[in-house]
């Protein structure tokens, strides 16, 4: 199978012919038909996550159809169509028979534990207890979209934040975590302020039905988001990982409000300086978030379907297995508006 590997940092990733991938007795294997290419494969091109060892296939966020199903598998079988959450959880221990599969102890990270999906093919163990058939009609890209993107900021929204309809709600960072909370918190009654530091990205977020706007080059952009929220934020969801987002974001919280640290802090950012005084006299909440167990999807397709709510907005870019080096160098600075999904595998 054609597969774009990691053999070295920052390296432009290298197309390889690799072994098709074993099918587990527990899993299947997929035919990748999309792969969003995200600011945490970046940490791994990086060298940034300790789990990522070289030479290593990148790509968490995927859908496919069943190429191959083991033998112990129940609920799939060739030709169906999947959508697979980034965290693959055993479904039989404490914490994942009380729903939080997220934090299960021998959970499987495709991308980062094991090779991952910027390949034409991918083996997903664990099949019956997390995978998720892909809605008729649904695009790929969007599709791919949903194991990383929308999934962690639907989850950061209503199984952390508990975000209610009138709220306002503090997006800081227009990437696609960013895009996803955006849009889904619009869909759930909320209204919703936007930082960053990309114009293009904030006149995105105009578009797709944010409130307010906030440049965060600016010297307070916390002040400046309380004052276009008419005193803060009740909800804050940082989504890049960097120590600047995370002190404004929770700086730009009214008393008794919530903030959701959904960006991957890594690297020179895996130690951040909070304002905790800020903390103590507003009484605010913190969440940590990674991901959504897979349990939900059905919640979150449903609220797709009742709202109508066209997440396609998302997609910018459709690119080609051998454009992602490229799209991965792109996060080294400010990446422009929208997500890239890898479509084209021949390429």
């Amino acid at each position: 199978m054609r597969a774009a590997r990691l053999t070295g940092w920052r390296a432009p990733l290298e197309i390889a012919d690799l072994p098709d991938p074993a099918c587990p007795p527990d899993g299947v294997v997929l035919e990748v038909l999309a792969c969003g290419i995200c600011r945490s494969d970046w940490h791994a091109w990086t060298g940034a996550d300790p789990d990522v060892h070289l030479p290593h296939v990148p790509g968490h966020e995927f859908c496919g159809v069943v190429l191959e199903a083991g033998s112990d598998v129940t609920r799939w079988r060739r030709g169906d169509r999947v959508i697979a959450p980034f965290i693959l959880a055993c479904g039989r221990c404490p914490d994942c028979q009380q729903g939080n599969q997220t934090i299960c102890a021998t959970q499987v990270v495709p991308g980062f534990t094991c090779d991952g999906a910027f390949a034409e093919a991918i083996a997903v163990p664990r099949a019956d207890v997390n995978l998720t058939a892909l809605p008729d009609g649904m695009d790929p890209a969007l599709a791919a979209a949903l194991g990383c993107r929308v999934t962690t900021a639907w989850h950061a929204l209503t199984g952390r934040a508990a975000l209610r309809p009138g709220e306002w709600l503090g997006v800081w960072g227009a990437g696609g975590i960013g895009l996803a909370a955006l849009m889904l918190g619009r869909a759930m009654g909320a209204r919703v302020a936007v930082a960053d530091v990309v114009p293009e990205k904030l006149a995105m977020a105009r578009d797709l039905g944010a409130e307010a706007v906030i440049d965060a080059r600016q010297p307070d952009a916390a002040a400046a988001m309380r004052e276009a929220t008419g005193g803060g934020v009740h909800v804050a969801i940082e989504a890049l990982g960097f120590a600047v987002t995370a002190e404004n974001a929770l700086k730009s919280l009214r008393k008794l409000g919530r903030m959701v640290q959904v960006g991957m802090p890594a690297g020179d950012h895996a130690r951040i300086e909070m304002p905790w005084d800020a903390l103590y006299s507003g009484q605010l909440a913190v969440y940590g978030t990674r991901g959504m167990p897979a349990h939900r999807y059905p919640a979150l397709l449903d609220f797709l379907t009742a709202t109508g709510l066209d997440l396609s907005p998302m997609i910018a870019r459709r690119v080609a297995l051998s454009d992602a080096s490229a799209e991965l160098a792109l996060f080294d600075t400010a990446a422009p508006p929208g997500v890239a999904v890898i479509t084209d595998f021949t390429r």
